[in-house]
């Protein structure tokens, strides 16, 4: 069995919204590797404890970190000790034993009144989590996810939704096809994202995608008060860094593998 660790950057909302874009990502990996990545968790949360005063039960948001807000203000960081803290989360990233699934949902693009940004983003991640999970029906490439209680509800009704009707674009015929998904199994489970390192992680996923969105459709922008080190060249520098862990093969057109919707 594999589990899968989701978290997100930006607002869900639409057609009222707060950010332009909308990211969602999912870290798996299989059971067996769980204890194993969750020591080398533990680790750096040590490390990053000695190198930069950052408590060891102090939970990453990664753009609160990286703009100082919140209780990171307290501890007095450096801009160039909150970019090394993303750094040693990326470094972690490449070398667990899981791997990646970004989507990214760029609203200025939609046409629909009634489009469901997270449960688009969902469908997609999904799927791509059962295509590399092949053969579904497989015992051990079933997988159940686990979120921040606060989606679940939304995260609920798009997964028992693809499990009865998942109609998938034909790139043959120009129609659809329908898939179920066969590999989900329970709704998804809730957690604190405080009380998981793994939630957390993805966390750091989905702002760094979040940021690589901005860059690549030039939607929105980065915000003001951000370190003067992140940039284009540190932004892709860390998705360098995380290639190790994505599913590139999630979007074949795109380099790390992020699905951009609608394109």
């Amino acid at each position: 069995m594999w589990i899968a660790y989701y978290d997100e950057s930006g607002d869900d909302g639409y057609p009222n919204y707060s950010s332009p874009l909308f990211s969602l990502s999912a870290l798996y990996m299989h059971y067996t590797a769980w204890k194993a990545n969750y020591e080398a968790v533990r680790d750096l949360r040590r490390k990053l404890k000695t190198t930069h005063g950052l408590p060891v039960k102090l939970e990453i948001h990664t753009k609160y970190l990286l703009l100082n807000k919140g209780p990171y203000r307290t501890l007095n960081l450096s801009g160039e000790a909150r970019i090394a803290i993303v750094d040693a989360c990326c470094d972690l990233l490449a070398e667990l034993s899981a791997q990646a699934i970004n989507v990214c949902i760029v609203k200025p693009r939609v046409k629909k009144t009634d489009y469901e940004v997270l449960g688009t983003a969902l469908t997609y991640s999904v799927q791509r989590i059962e295509n590399d999970l092949k053969p579904w029906d497989h015992p051990e490439h079933q997988f159940l996810i686990i979120t921040d209680s606060g989606r679940v509800g939304k995260m609920r009704k798009t997964t028992r939704r693809v499990q009865v009707f998942n109609p998938i674009p034909s790139k043959v015929t120009g129609g659809t096809y329908r898939r179920e998904i066969q590999a989900l199994i329970e709704d998804p489970l809730p957690k604190d994202s405080k009380e998981s390192y793994f939630i957390q992680l993805s966390d750091v996923l989905a702002y760094i995608v979040y940021l690589y969105a901005v860059l690549q459709t030039g939607v929105g922008a980065f915000p003001n008060r951000m370190p003067a080190g992140v940039d284009r060249a540190k932004v892709t520098e860390w998705m360098d860094m995380l290639k190790p862990c994505l599913n590139l093969s999630a979007s074949g057109k795109e380099p790390y593998g992020v699905v951009f919707h609608p394109t």
